[in-house]
């Protein structure tokens, strides 16, 4: 494994580090190479597509909603991985929860 580094210059974009199988990154320079392109922008494509992908699964749209209804990620996060009005959904039926919540224990 090697670390590779990911810089962008964009003041909107943030420098970060990882480790990856040589190969991967080996493949990743070959498509470089082909397309003309330099690594981080191969890297960011992948990364971006498959971010997307994953937010229109729904197991993983359900594991994303568990984080955000126990706490663990912000509305802002669940935004970023959902989409806004995906998001905006989900935080009203957290609402509804929480009010039904109260309820059943004010009627206990």
């Amino acid at each position: 494994m090697l670390a590779h580094n990911v810089h962008i210059m964009s003041s909107d974009k943030k420098r970060v580090q990882f480790r990856a199988p040589h190969r991967l990154i080996d493949r990743t320079d070959a498509l470089a190479d082909v397309l003309g392109e330099d690594r981080t922008d191969i890297l960011v494509t992948a990364l971006r597509e498959y971010l997307q992908e994953a937010a229109h699964d729904d197991a993983l749209t359900q594991e994303i909603a568990a984080a955000y209804y126990d706490g663990e990620i912000s509305f802002e996060q669940l935004k970023a991985l959902v989409g806004a009005e995906e998001a905006a959904n989900l935080r009203v039926l957290k609402q509804q929860l929480d009010e039904d919540f109260i309820d059943e224990v004010a009627d206990a």
